[in-house]
């Protein structure tokens, strides 16, 4: 039960910052798969294509998926919350001042690289 509340954690979070900045899965969704999950980099790359199969990328997550470096079940979960995430995101964003949002957005990116870059593993 509490993966599944991650699961659903991470899409709205991924969909309201792919709503607010247009990122997503790269950016957000495989760095929380890895740090929050335990996932592998493969694992956590191949989910997120999985859940953005048809609009991204079938033939890789394919790949993926052939190789067992798909979780199904997370890559579902976050793709329905994902959609509800982007939705409040987009909304945010439309109301924010764009030097603030690319404020925010330059934050945030840079949190994340310090993350990468420093986590060790």
């Amino acid at each position: 039960m509490t993966e599944i509340i991650i699961l659903i954690l991470i899409g709205i979070a991924a969909g309201v910052l792919s709503g607010m900045f247009g990122v997503g899965g790269g950016i957000i969704i495989v760095p929380a798969f890895v740090f929050f999950l335990g996932m592998s980099q493969h694992e956590a790359q191949g989910t997120s294509l999985g859940l953005m199969l048809f609009p991204i990328g079938i033939l890789a997550a394919y790949n993926y998926h052939k190789s067992g470096q798909m979780d199904l079940k997370a890559g579902l979960i976050v793709a329905s919350a994902f959609v509800i995430g982007g939705y409040f995101g987009s909304k945010i964003s439309l109301d924010l001042d764009q030097s603030i949002l690319k404020r925010v957005f330059g934050v945030l990116m840079l949190l994340i690289s310090l993350k990468l870059i420093f986590s060790g593993k």
